[in-house]
């Protein structure tokens, strides 16, 4: 696998309709790889000041057109692909990490009829119920997570026409989590690190990356 980044140019036109629109990015990030389209995991990232999107794909992509369309102007070094599949042989029980993760937590609620009937599905607004979903979702995803080892640094909504039909609007909450966690179970946790978590996935939620912490 391989964990790429591209550098975005915030001042350009077409990034600043692709940030509104997030689908725009969900297409150019298909189109960095041949063949049929599949669900690639995305995210955006703010750091040391800049704008980067991170892929994480089983192919290696060709980043030269996403750079081209959002990335910046006559600058070298603005894209970057790294082998992923190093990192995940480091996954062991006991092993601690350092993670982002930008997700959609949201609760399914029952509708009229009774729970055996698919109801709405609702974002969490407020942080501690934020807190509470990646809390609840941490054993069966092989990691161990203490309530004071993480924290949300970062929540808004995406609102977009799906589709180009402006009668059908996306919301999605966009929260970002921040911490330290603990492998449980090595299977479990790469399977979260490739597969991603939660809803949104096509418009850059659910990517969880991660750094060793010895």
């Amino acid at each position: 696998m391989y964990l790429s980044r591209v550098e975005l140019d915030v001042t350009r036109r077409a990034t600043m309709r692709a940030l509104a629109a997030p689908q725009k990015l969900h297409g150019a990030v298909e189109s960095a790889f041949p063949g049929e389209r599949r669900r690639r995991l995305w995210r955006l990232d703010h750091w040391n000041g800049k704008l980067y999107l991170l892929l994480l794909s089983e192919d290696q992509p060709n980043l030269l057109e996403i750079s081209d369309q959002f990335g910046p102007v006559n600058r070298q070094g603005s894209t970057e692909i790294r082998e992923y599949n190093q990192l995940l042989e480091r996954i062991v029980p006991g092993s601690v990490w350092q993670f982002r993760l930008t997700a959609n937590p949201t609760k399914s609620c029952a509708g009229e009829a009774g729970a055996e009937h698919r109801g709405k599905v609702l974002a969490h607004c407020t942080v501690e119920y934020q807190e509470k979903w990646l809390l609840d979702r941490a054993e069966k995803h092989g990691f161990r997570l203490e309530p004071d080892g993480f924290t949300v640094t970062a929540s808004r909504w995406l609102h977009f026409a799906k589709g180009g039909m402006q009668n059908r609007t996306v919301s999605l909450l966009s929260v970002t989590y921040e911490g330290v966690l603990q492998v449980t179970e090595p299977d479990l946790f790469r399977t979260l690190l490739t597969s991603g978590i939660g809803r949104g996935k096509a418009y850059g939620l659910g990517l969880m990356t991660v750094i060793h912490r010895g």
